[in-house]
């Protein structure tokens, strides 16, 4: 199903941020995701995130993969550049665009399955490299788009919609982000808006390779007995001349407003999750205690949320290969092409 666009309309009274726009000229096409998806959530926090940061929508890039997470980029800043990559390369091509244009903020959104199954080497090249860019998954543990087969992010233990169990274990992108040297780490909650926003604009902001892990429900594929990250699946016809799925109309999850260290959100299926917040006095530039931390979460059946690390001394991509100051997409042909006794001068340099 195609999306559908959204009115023009604004209301005169709409409050504006310092550029003048509205946060209705930060939003996109109307959503095609279930009911109730988590992945929608995430949209109206970067949504929110962009509008308060008075980012241009014109500035930025909106790159994605294939999946449910991938159609994200359609339901924000229809005014932005943008790019739709083949299954899982995503990273390299935002790394080909951000070369060319560093001047454009990139934002890429891509899911457990794009980023873990198919595309995990992509991404390790990505953090490897340090490219600057907010790169966001939406992780619910399954391919939500081709029905619900487990992801890379599956816990032990877990049942498929045809109760098969999952004995793979998980790959955690949070501590597989602190061991390839990311320079911004951090993990929150689809449904928790009050957190998620400001660590969207804390990666915004932050110059190099910014993951943000959002645990975000899926109401489709998700929902059986013994399922242990999203919400419910129902079954609509006993006798079918096709086969059908029946997606009940969910109320979004969301925490409470004033939550403890360790706040429990019961999902629709029965099931909870326990996210545990980091502690006042955690210090999120010692790489080393992030990782144990993390760990010590996941030792108790918890995932740990917020800032989980960033090391704001970091050298990007543009640094570390000593790249011009202007955009190369902006320089002229002179520039990129010097002749051939410029090129042969520096291959003298190699000999």
């Amino acid at each position: 199903m195609s999306s559908i666009a959204k009115p023009s309309v604004r209301h005169p009274s709409a409050r504006k941020n310092a550029i003048g726009l509205t946060k209705a000229d930060y939003e996109g096409a109307m959503s095609t995701l279930c009911a109730g998806c988590g992945h929608d959530s995430v949209t109206a926090s970067l949504i929110q995130a962009f509008w308060e940061l008075d980012l241009p929508p014109h500035k930025a890039a909106k790159m994605s993969g294939i999946g449910c997470s991938s159609k994200t980029t359609a339901y924000f800043m229809r005014q932005s550049h943008g790019f739709n990559s083949v299954h899982g390369r995503m990273p390299s091509v935002t790394t080909g665009a951000n070369a060319a244009n560093r001047d454009l903020t990139y934002i890429g959104i891509s899911g457990d399955g794009d980023s873990l199954n198919i595309g995990l080497g992509q991404m390790v090249h990505a953090i490897r490299r340090n490219v600057n860019m907010l790169y966001v998954i939406e992780n619910n543990g399954v391919y939500g788009l081709t029905k619900g087969q487990f992801s890379a992010t599956a816990d032990v233990g877990s049942k498929s919609k045809r109760g098969e169990v999952h004995e793979q274990a998980p790959i955690d992108p949070v501590l597989l982000a602190l061991t390839l040297g990311a320079t911004f780490v951090a993990r929150s909650f689809s449904g928790d808006k009050a957190q998620l926003v400001p660590i969207l604009k804390a990666g915004l902001a932050h110059r190099g390779f910014a993951l943000i892990d959002v645990i975000s429900p899926c109401v489709s594929f998700n929902d059986h007995e013994g399922s242990t990250k999203s919400y419910a699946y129902v079954r609509g016809h006993g006798v079918e001349t096709v086969a059908t799925d029946f997606v009940p109309l969910r109320r979004s999850i969301t925490v409470p407003a004033q939550h403890d260290e360790v706040t429990v959100v019961q999902m629709h299926d029965g099931h909870r999750v326990r996210l545990h917040a980091t502690a006042p006095g955690y210090d999120p530039a010692d790489r080393e205690a992030a990782y144990g931390y993390v760990r010590s979460c996941i030792g108790r059946e918890e995932l740990a949320t917020g800032l989980l690390f960033v090391d704001a001394a970091g050298r990007d991509m543009h640094d570390l290969n000593r790249t011009v100051p202007s955009p190369l997409a902006q320089l002229p042909f002179s520039s990129l092409c010097p002749g051939s006794a410029a090129l042969d001068a520096m291959m003298a340099r190699y000999r």
